[in-house]
């Protein structure tokens, strides 16, 4: 953002921007194939999609919520 709106050089906020869509949708796409392959309940599936909303969450919602998932 600073190389943006600082010295207007668009060109790498266009790709990290990009890059982080596209790793958004994937999170809540692979949440929802988990969730109808592992059978979760709709409490589970909200906490996971909020956390994407949330900087660091993912990494918080494995440690709290997943962690029992694991098999192994």
């Amino acid at each position: 953002m600073p190389l943006k709106y600082g010295w207007n050089i668009p060109g790498p906020t266009f790709y990290a921007g990009m890059a982080h869509g596209v790793l958004f949708i994937g999170y809540c796409l692979w949440v929802v194939i988990v969730a109808i392959q592992l059978k979760w309940t709709i409490t589970k599936v909200f906490w996971a999609l909020i956390a994407s909303l949330l900087p660091f969450g993912p990494f918080v919602a494995d440690r709290k919520l997943f962690r029992y998932e694991v098999n192994g």
